[in-house]
């Protein structure tokens, strides 16, 4: 069995200048078989022949929120609310996984100041980690991670973390990593409508919004929560969710 991550975050990485009001990075991953793959990308492409015949439209939660490069529809609330039924249809429905961790930056500098590592591959360790423990369960022995273009300089970057990740391990054996992950990352880019990409986008705000306020109305939360990564009793935080620092 061969499986799928795909990864996209909410916030950035940067250390510098980091937004009070939204001081995490939230790196989200779709852990997905090639078969259900299939399924959720014929689902999703239904949906967008629907509502949006004859474009090309990427789901963006940016887009889709500001009502920007084709969703200009939404300002029809009777569409918008059949979309976001849809959408959530397929959501709930289809056979996936989510893991997911954030980074609170801003806690990050002020535990190890100076020697503070970069946000993106702490993240990305902690998910590949959760992933490989999925993959265990699943009896999958092969694992393909696939992330959205910054740019090629941005790109050399993260495909070096990757590299660094998959040689150098966690406190999980190394070699299990090489075993599982193929050594290529793939790097797809917003024209290649890779709907794994598109769908953790969705899924990365409202994680970030949950881990930083619990307590606020959370409905796009509410719907994927399901599909978060939990232990047997249902945690999602710890398991589906690595905050880090804790």
């Amino acid at each position: 069995m061969r499986l799928n991550l795909f990864l996209d975050e909410s916030g950035t990485s940067d250390l510098t200048n980091i937004d009070p009001s939204f001081p995490v990075l939230a790196l989200t991953g779709l852990l997905i078989t090639d078969e259900s793959y299939e399924k959720l990308k014929a689902q999703v492409a239904g949906l967008k022949t629907k509502y949006f015949p004859g474009k090309s439209v990427v789901l963006h939660r940016r887009d889709m929120r500001k009502y920007e490069r084709g969703f200009e529809i939404f300002f029809d609330d009777n569409i918008k609310r059949n979309f976001y039924n849809d959408l959530n249809s397929i959501l709930t429905e289809a056979d996936y996984t989510l893991i997911s961790s954030v980074i609170d930056k801003k806690r990050h500098i002020e535990q190890y100041g100076k020697l503070a590592d970069d946000p993106y591959e702490i993240a990305l360790t902690f998910i590949m980690e959760r992933a490989l423990f999925e993959a265990d369960e699943l009896h999958a022995d092969n694992a393909r991670v696939f992330i959205e273009s910054r740019g090629k300089r941005e790109d050399t970057i993260i495909a070096k973390r990757y590299n660094t990740i998959l040689y150098r391990g966690s406190q999980t054996d190394s070699a299990r990593f090489r075993r599982l992950f193929d050594t290529n990352l793939g790097v797809r880019h917003k024209t290649d409508y890779e709907i794994g990409i598109e769908i953790a986008d969705l899924c990365a705000y409202p994680i970030a919004k949950y881990v930083l306020n619990n307590n606020e109305p959370n409905l796009p939360f509410d719907i994927i929560k399901p599909k978060l990564r939990a232990n047997s009793r249902g945690d999602v935080v710890g398991y589906g969710i690595k905050i880090f620092p804790k």
